[in-house]
């Protein structure tokens, strides 16, 4: 599946075109329908370690979705859990499965993802005799050592130790997105390449936050609901959705706050707390930027503004967050009203909405986990 899908969604788009663009993405789910979980989930034998040597383990990862042909393992292209999957074999000298409690296209990335795993430690000196499970922070550093020397675009930042009857799909309670936005007529830098959606023209935040307020709620989101979801009900609950101004990464200190730092002897907390930062342009009455002359502005990158967007539920829809986060940009930039979002919702039809953001921007934030 291609990583990167072209901006901008162009306003002239039919919906026949639409639909074919979300229907030529592979289908890889961004998350698990969860009727099974509303139906009242029995898990069956094959899903409970059936090894009572084995410990079952929670494992929290983050990666760069960029690196990989999504999270789940296919025979021919490196994904997510092939890789973690190799680490362990490395760590503990024998195969294991590993099943995610989400699964993230190509190009999603993770800040948390959550997966198990069953581990039987084995004597290396006697084979054959069982030696107690390892602790879950020597899990850490033994798969996280392996992970770094095959490219490091995974790392294992949590371990627990849970019950062989525990499933990370079925045990996850709320999943969280982030989708960040970069606007600014400059093109992205390299340091922020695959890790945001360029968008060139400002947008009305404002006009966003409404709209978000259309979505939020329990609703048939089948307008935004891809081809090939698997899903027996377009019913989802959103929990929350909501467009934030963050500070634009990486973020480095500028000649004023310096400045501020070395008058009050290096004391970070008397700078001021939303200082100006330098760029290498100045903006005209009109909003138009243009270079600055200035000698001492040359060589200096012209900062973007950076937006989030939050999406909060217990499980979603195949591609439902990109294909919500497509709509919001429209109305950002003005080519959908909030009325307009109203009347998509209202269609029920995937048909009636504006091309699905491209993966590249889209981060798995956290997935919520009940414990026994």
């Amino acid at each position: 599946m291609s990583e990167n899908l072209k901006h901008p969604l162009d306003s002239s788009t039919t919906s026949q075109e639409s639909v074919e663009r979300v229907s030529k993405v592979a289908r890889i789910e961004e998350d698990f329908s969860d009727e099974e979980e509303e139906q009242g989930l029995v898990v069956s034998e094959s899903e409970v370690s059936m090894n009572p040597r084995a410990q079952r383990y929670l494992v929290a990862i983050e990666y760069i979705g960029t690196r990989f042909f999504g999270s789940q393992q296919q025979p021919t292209h490196r994904t997510v859990v092939g890789v973690l999957q190799k680490a362990f074999h490395n760590f503990i000298g024998q195969p294991v499965k590993i099943l995610c409690s989400s699964r993230t296209d190509a190009g999603v990335h993770a800040l948390s993802n959550v997966c198990h795993v069953d581990v039987e430690r084995i004597s290396k000196r006697k084979p054959g005799e069982l030696l107690p499970p390892h602790e879950p922070d020597v899990v850490q550093k033994a798969v996280n050592h392996f992970l770094q020397k095959n490219e490091g675009d995974v790392m294992v930042i949590d371990v627990r130790c849970v019950p062989n009857t525990y499933h990370a799909r079925y045990k996850a309670q709320e999943r969280t997105y982030f989708y960040r936005f970069l606007t600014g007529p400059d093109p992205l830098s390299i340091l922020e390449k695959g890790r945001a959606w360029h968008v060139p023209e400002e947008l009305d935040i404002r006009s966003m936050q409404e709209a978000c307020k259309v979505l939020v709620g329990s609703h048939d989101f089948s307008s935004f609901r891809a081809n090939g979801c698997q899903a027996k009900s377009p019913r989802r609950c959103l929990d929350e959705l909501n467009v934030t101004e963050v500070q634009s990464t990486p973020y480095f200190p500028s000649m004023t706050e310096r400045g501020w730092s070395n008058l009050n002897n290096g004391d970070p907390l008397t700078c001021p707390s939303q200082p100006k930062t330098e760029t290498a342009g100045v903006t005209t009455d009109t909003g138009e930027v243009v270079r600055s002359t200035n000698d001492e502005t040359f060589g200096l990158r012209r900062q973007h503004r950076c937006y989030v967007v939050t999406a909060r539920a217990r499980a979603f829809l195949y591609h439902q967050v990109r294909l919500l986060v497509g709509a919001l940009k429209c109305v950002g930039t003005g080519e959908l009203t909030v009325s307009d979002v109203k009347q998509i919702l209202e269609a029920k039809n995937v048909l009636a909405t504006k091309p699905m953001a491209p993966a590249t921007g889209l981060y798995l934030a956290r997935v919520k986990c009940e414990f026994p």
